[in-house]
């Protein structure tokens, strides 16, 4: 029997044609040095759009719970995708799509990811295939996501490196963004599908399905 599984999105909103699937959203804003909850606006950077359309194209079914923390620009706070982690665990939200990595470890960053590891809520964060390490990504127990471009739209792969857990399809589904985002989105999707099919929700059973399904396992090797 299928259930009903509910994404909850950390990024810079939904687009109108998207909104039949979003059961409630809210933005986390900076006004004045205050962080602020207000009521939150159509997508206008598409960056959101374009990762909840990778979630829906893996889990068509799923509800969306979306926590805009960015609008005209690619940037944010680790005080707003905290307060945006929080406000999702109290939508029981059954895991949390984070299409983004700061570069700043912040205690309340941290503390935040801690609350939905406490709650048995999976987070998924996107980090670069090779580099420095981001935020939450790095964070003990985040589930780190990224592009690989091996993987068709149905398939991900197990690499298991110092810098990711898993990688996925790279490219959004009208080829405007690719990358670490767009992989984590999809990812989130095969995660949400296997919830909604009756997959168990821990975040062990979460990792041994990823694990036992990758398409691919390691790395990709370059040569020449």
């Amino acid at each position: 029997m299928c259930r009903r599984v509910t994404v909850g999105v950390v990024d810079s909103g939904f687009s109108r044609d998207q909104a039949h699937a979003v059961d409630v959203a809210a933005a986390f804003v900076i006004e004045s040095g205050m962080l602020v909850q207000r009521e939150a606006g159509y997508d206008r950077v598409q960056h959101g759009t374009e990762t909840i359309r990778a979630i829906l194209g893996a889990a068509p079914t799923v509800r969306l719970a979306v926590a805009q923390v960015f609008t005209d620009r690619f940037t944010t706070t680790p005080s707003q995708v905290a307060a945006a982690i929080h406000w999702l665990l109290a939508q029981r939200v059954d895991l949390i799509n984070l299409s983004l990595g700061l570069r700043t470890d912040r205690p309340v960053l941290r503390a935040a990811c801690a609350a939905a590891a406490g709650a048995g809520v999976a987070l998924c964060a996107a980090t670069p295939a090779r580099g420095d390490p981001v935020f939450p990504a790095a964070y003990p127990g985040v589930l780190r996501m990224t592009g690989d471009a091996r993987c068709a739209e149905a398939e991900w792969s197990r690499l298991q490196t110092q810098y990711a857990d898993f990688g996925a399809f790279v490219r959004s589904p009208d080829g405007r963004v690719a990358g670490a985002s767009i992989g984590t989105g999809y990812l989130s999707g095969h995660i949400a599908a296997y919830l909604t099919a009756g997959g168990a929700p821990d975040i062990a059973s979460i990792q041994r399905h990823l694990r036992g399904n990758a398409r691919y396992f390691g790395a990709e090797r370059r040569t020449g």
